[in-house]
């Protein structure tokens, strides 16, 4: 059923105003999913505008996902997205490409900068492994890769499926109902989902141009928390890197609130972009190795679909992920892990990873560049992410769908993201996938979008 929109007072009758007048009503409640829009014609008729303005205010709909069209039958309010993804993550899902010249909105790697499998893939075994179930869920040589090239001497690693896994599999061993957990905010949407699934209470943390405070910190411990979960580079969405000194002041607060309370919590490290992150590694597990998890993905350096990523820690505390493991699972793929061992010891594939974060350190300094070239004063960031403030978060994606960009809004990157309360308004903006070439149109249409309302 098509329902009403009162656009009597409309005074903006150009695409960018029709669709702002729409995802107000939308955002409203005024009109609710699987609501079906006026047609194009009858639309245009009451405005008195041409239905190409009409057409061009629902492409910038469709782009921001709030829409869907479902051809000959009319164009609906989105119902709520894919069921198997947590909520925050259903707030990151965007529409169809069509009319999409620029996708920022995934915090996805550039494919052209992973390496290639081929050479790797041609010295895997043409054959599937027939080893035991029980058999050791790690191969040794790239253990031993690993521990070579690991930021601390860890008692334990192993090998598990993405980042996300490794911290998911980790809080499960720790987390209890009631128990609380100290996530950054913003910081990423699914572990405060995750969090939330296992019962826990998230407890949120600020961050500074150095990572997460240290005294927002020293707040978050007087709930005497069971984890901490950290991002120390490349942070997502913000793209901050931690140092020495900070990682060092982090220490000296988690060491003082175990002495005042007689409990440290863990520490889970999510150094999900180590491959590209032009920050040097940092780990709190120099100093408390037997209270923090380690995890590094080669997602973002080597390929997301290769689904790998390392994870380190005191022997029993990994022994018991392992075992759960063996419940499901069981194993990561030895083939999969033979192919990330040929990746990390190839000169060739060593090579096209190094040129690969050049790369994106140089696109995020361009980006940056351009944008204070419109009074946008931003520090580069780290990784492939941008956190860019913006007067209306709406506005500002409604703004870059009618120029053709897609962007991530920020709401779901803080901690009250799923209930409608967050922080200022943002986007993340995955600003790593920026060439060159396309940063002064990128930016000014960013530069734009910050001024939306």
């Amino acid at each position: 059923m098509s329902q009403a929109v009162d656009l009597g007072g409309l005074g903006d009758r150009t695409p960018r105003g029709i669709a702002g007048a729409f995802s107000r009503a939308i955002r409203s409640g005024d009109l609710a999913p699987g609501d079906r829009l006026p047609t194009v014609r009858d639309l245009a008729a009451d405005l008195g505008v041409s239905p190409a303005t009409v057409s061009a205010a629902w492409q910038a709909l469709r782009r921001t996902g709030l829409v869907v069209s479902r051809g000959r039958s009319g164009t609906f309010v989105r119902d709520t997205p894919t069921p198997w993804l947590s909520p925050r993550q259903r707030g990151l899902v965007g529409a169809g490409r069509d009319g999409l010249r620029l996708d920022l909105s995934r915090g996805t790697p550039d494919p052209r900068l992973l390496p290639s499998l081929g050479p790797a893939l041609r010295r895997v075994s043409e054959r599937a492994g027939t080893l035991a179930y029980q058999d050791e869920p790690v191969l040794p040589a790239l253990r031993e890769v690993l521990r070579a090239s690991w930021p601390y001497d860890a008692e334990s690693i192993t090998v598990v499926d993405g980042a996300t896994d490794g911290i998911a599999r980790t809080l499960e061993q720790v987390v209890s109902y009631g128990d609380r957990v100290v996530l950054e905010s913003p910081g990423f949407p699914p572990f405060f989902d995750l969090v939330e699934v296992l019962g826990g209470e998230v407890v949120p943390v600020e961050l500074d141009a150095h990572g997460v405070r240290p005294d927002a910190l020293r707040e978050a411990l007087r709930t005497e928390p069971v984890a901490v979960v950290l991002q120390p580079r490349a942070h997502n969405p913000t793209g901050v890197a931690m140092g020495a000194e900070r990682a060092e002041e982090l220490v000296s607060v988690l060491t003082r609130a175990a002495t005042a309370t007689g409990r440290m919590p863990w520490v889970l490290e999510d150094d999900h972009s180590a491959g590209i992150s032009a920050a040097p590694a940092v780990t709190l597990g120099t100093r408390l190795p037997d209270r923090v998890v380690h995890v590094r993905s080669y997602s973002k350096s080597h390929g997301p679909d290769l689904r790998i990523a390392a994870l380190s820690g005191p022997a029993e505390l990994i022994d018991a992920v392992v075992a759960r493991r063996m419940l499901g699972p069981a194993w990561t793929s030895r083939m999969l892990q033979t192919i990330l061992l040929d990746l990390l010891t190839s000169a060739a594939a060593m090579d096209e990873v190094a040129e690969a974060r050049r790369q994106y350190f140089a696109r995020q300094r361009t980006v940056v560049e351009q944008l204070a070239r419109h009074g946008l004063a931003l520090a580069p960031p780290d990784g492939i992410n941008l956190w860019l403030e913006v007067a209306d978060e709406r506005a500002a994606l409604l703004h870059l769908a009618a120029s053709g960009i897609r962007a991530a809004g920020g709401t779901a990157f803080w901690a009250g993201g799923a209930d409608g309360t967050a922080g200022a308004p943002y986007l993340r903006l995955t600003t790593g996938l920026v060439a060159a070439a396309d940063a002064p149109d990128v930016a000014a249409a960013l530069a734009a979008a910050t001024r939306a309302r």
